[in-house]
């Protein structure tokens, strides 16, 4: 079920998030112990601040509660995916190349699962991460996770 709330959440949260301004980077649908949470990750070139997320949230809301297509009970959160936001779609490894990454593997490549380099693009659904200087191609349905890190 919760990949069809993301799906329908994703199709209703787009144009709100569109008319602000601002890139719908994830939807998320979990349960966490008894409750679950409906999670609308957006952003901007300079980053969201709080009145961002307000503003969508009320606009989302309004829209949720008039269709009420969801079954359950949750709770909306709306933020930013943060500093070491995880990277999911392929736009999000054409939009972060450059950038240091952590890509876990589903099943050992090389007798590892776990990669840190340098993101240089997706092509094709193969993801390119230099490590230690050479070029490594990960198809992308063979990671399991990946996200941005930071370095201080």
């Amino acid at each position: 079920m919760s990949k069809k709330v993301t799906e329908l959440v994703e199709e209703l949260a787009k144009p709100i998030v569109d008319s602000l301004q601002l890139v719908l980077e994830d939807v998320e649908y979990v349960k966490e112990g008894a409750q679950w949470y409906l999670r609308v990750f957006i952003d901007k070139p300079d980053g969201i601040d709080l009145d961002d997320c307000q503003a969508v949230s009320e606009q989302l809301e309004e829209v949720l509660d008039k269709l009420d297509p969801i079954p359950n009970s949750y709770i909306l959160e709306v933020s930013s995916p943060g500093i070491e936001r995880p990277l999911k779609k392929p736009e999000h490894f054409q939009r972060f190349a450059g950038s240091k990454v952590l890509v876990k593997t589903f099943a050992p490549i090389d007798g590892k699962k776990e990669f840190i380099g340098q993101l240089q693009g997706i092509n094709d659904n193969m993801v390119s991460v230099e490590i230690d200087g050479k070029e490594m191609m990960i198809s992308l349905d063979k990671i399991a996770s990946a996200k941005l890190m930071v370095e201080f």
